[in-house]
């Protein structure tokens, strides 16, 4: 399995608030410039996501995927896994919310994707960075939008 790439970003709001807009997933098209459609699957009985499909087009890369997500209970992580994709094998990732003293909340993103087709281990850590990186800064603008 690939080394897993981890980046943190600070935003200028509450925990919940930060964790409302990671939830709905639905809404991902309106502010995730990649997301073109998201489709919930299943959800369970608190009304969370367990499982959701995605197509996402960022430019060369387009791929089809379901998701299924783990909630923890206090609301501060959501971490999800790949069920099935077209371009991807695997697929791990986390958010994790820490509530800072000053209102803030310190969002930390680890993924880990795996591809059906060889990519060079340098290009496949530079890609994860930049979808980091972007996951973070376009969930940064939507939440203190």
């Amino acid at each position: 399995m690939a080394d897993r790439t981890q980046r943190s970003i600070i935003i200028e709001a509450p925990s919940q608030r930060v964790m409302s807009v990671i939830a709905d997933l639905e809404s991902y098209p309106e502010w995730v410039s990649a997301a073109k459609s998201v489709e919930v699957l299943d959800s369970g009985a608190d009304g969370r996501v367990r499982t959701a499909r995605f197509v996402l087009d960022a430019g060369v890369v387009k791929d089809t995927y379901v998701l299924s997500y783990t909630w923890r209970p206090d609301n501060k992580a959501v971490s999800w896994t790949l069920v099935s994709g077209d371009l991807q094998k695997a697929q791990d990732g986390t958010y994790e919310l820490t509530d800072r003293p000053d209102g803030t909340t310190q969002v930390t993103y680890e993924l880990t994707v795996d591809l059906n087709i060889p990519m060079i281990g340098m290009f496949k850590r530079k890609a994860e960075k930049v979808i980091t990186d972007t996951a973070l800064n376009e969930l940064k603008k939507r939440v203190e939008g």
